[in-house]
């Protein structure tokens, strides 16, 4: 795992569309309870894994994504995981009240990883600092990945890859 983690991490932006499988997770819901991500096997997965500290990192991309509907469809789940491990300052319970306060308005599923157990277990490397856009198959292959702040090629290569699971 380790050595998927370097060769991840050690790819330019543009070369992370990697297919590999990825094993569902246990995390959290915004209430503390245990949850797995919500559709696995069902529905492809969008994933926002997003660092508190940097959480409008890349927010006129999402925003762009809610109001053109591009990423809509049938086929198509897309959520959030908040990193909190990656996020020492802000306290966990905070942190899911927080997004708790938020999602009881726009509707959105949010979980927890309070202990990095999404990036780890996906090989994902370092998430710290970054906002991390995940696509994956309701076959569980990890098939798009990009962290940190959104280029318009990245968003290119996203839409790119989505067209193909929506």
């Amino acid at each position: 795992m380790l050595a998927a983690a370097f060769v991840l991490s050690a790819l330019p932006a543009d070369a992370q569309e990697i297919s590999r499988k990825v094993p569902n997770v246990g995390l959290l819901d915004l209430d503390g309870n245990p949850a797995t991500l919500p559709y696995w096997g069902e529905k492809n997965l969008m994933i926002f894994y997003v660092d508190p500290d940097r959480h409008k990192q890349n927010e006129a991309f999402t925003i762009e994504l809610e109001e053109n509907h591009r990423a809509a469809g049938d086929n198509l789940y897309g959520f959030g995981v908040m990193n909190l491990k990656d996020a020492p300052m802000v306290p966990n319970g905070m942190a899911r009240s927080m997004a708790k306060k938020r999602t009881s308005k726009n509707g959105a599923v949010v979980l927890a990883d309070e202990d990095r157990i999404l990036s780890t277990a996906w090989g994902l490397g370092d998430c710290n600092n970054q906002f991390v856009l995940l696509l994956v198959s309701k076959n569980g292959e990890l098939v798009f990945v990009r962290k940190g702040e959104l280029s318009e090629k990245d968003k290119e290569a996203f839409y790119e890859v989505l067209d193909k699971y929506r």
